[in-house]
């Protein structure tokens, strides 16, 4: 199995709630960098000073950024000195908003966390689907595909994860397979409605230097096979063989944010 490659920034994401904003707002901003590799590691449910210190000195030793959604005033002043005193990246989300609500409105925050997470049947739901799209990320497990709402397929860096991960967020259960030559896809693909598959494609040009500066970042030279463009043309004419065997919706991903191939996504499978 290959070595899992080092990401190009680590973000923890702490709160004294389940953490789903800050993640939500991260991933946003990570995706107008694409395509670099973030490592973001959510900290959910911090209530004492002891396991935030504990957080910030991780941060430190990995060089990382925090972003925090803390609601408890003690906590956020007590993150803004930890932050000052380890010399770390800590940017506060909720803190001046609140304070201009207050300002504003003349009253008092509640100060209690997780108030936007009733637990609803809807919250319940986004949880599970994005456990099970890191479940069956990759195809880690070809079994997925079979219990899944949405299926995706596609070459190396075409955004199948991201896109898994915002699709959960809107509570599509998203399993992704890895389209390789070498490997062949899993028969599992060939068992569900083509409805619930869709491809992803790329310009050969525009994947070509995706796949260069990510092995710039890896410290590989870029001249691998994997960014050669003879190569990822055979990649793509072996991934539409197999999305026109299937029969399925096929996108272009080329130059599109995930956000945009998202919703095309959604509303070809809302209308199906």
């Amino acid at each position: 199995m290959a070595a899992e490659s080092q990401p190009d920034v680590i973000i923890y994401v702490v709160s004294d709630s389940a953490g789903d904003t800050g993640e939500l707002v991260v991933r946003a901003a990570v995706a107008q960098f694409h395509p670099i590799h973030a490592d973001i590691r959510r900290v959910p449910f911090v209530h004492d000073e002891a396991a935030l210190e504990r957080f910030v000195r991780l941060a430190k030793a990995h060089d990382a950024i925090m972003l925090y959604t803390l609601v408890l005033p003690g906590l956020r002043e007590r993150m803004i000195d930890l932050a000052e005193k380890y010399d770390v990246t800590a940017i506060d989300l909720l803190g001046s908003l609140l304070n201009s609500l207050e300002a504003k409105t003349d009253r008092k925050p509640r100060q209690e966390p997780g108030l936007n997470h009733v637990l609803d049947e809807n919250y319940f739901r986004k949880v599970e689907a994005v456990e099970f799209a890191v479940k069956y990320d990759d195809m880690r497990d070809t079994t997925g595909i079979l219990k899944a709402d949405i299926v995706l397929v596609g070459v190396s860096r075409t955004s199948k994860t991201p896109l898994s991960m915002y699709l959960a967020h809107k509570q599509f259960k998203v399993a992704n397979v890895p389209l390789i030559p070498e490997v062949g896809p899993p028969p599992e693909l060939f068992q569900i409605p083509k409805e619930k598959v869709v491809g992803l494609t790329i310009d050969v040009h525009y994947l070509n230097g995706i796949r260069k500066e990510r092995l710039k970042a890896l410290g590989l030279p870029d001249s691998a096979s994997y960014a050669k463009a003879d190569r990822i043309e055979f990649e793509l004419q072996y991934a539409k063989s197999i999305t026109d065997k299937i029969g399925c919706l096929v996108i272009d991903v080329s130059h599109k944010a995930v956000e945009e191939t998202a919703s095309l996504i959604m509303e070809y499978v809302e209308s199906v």
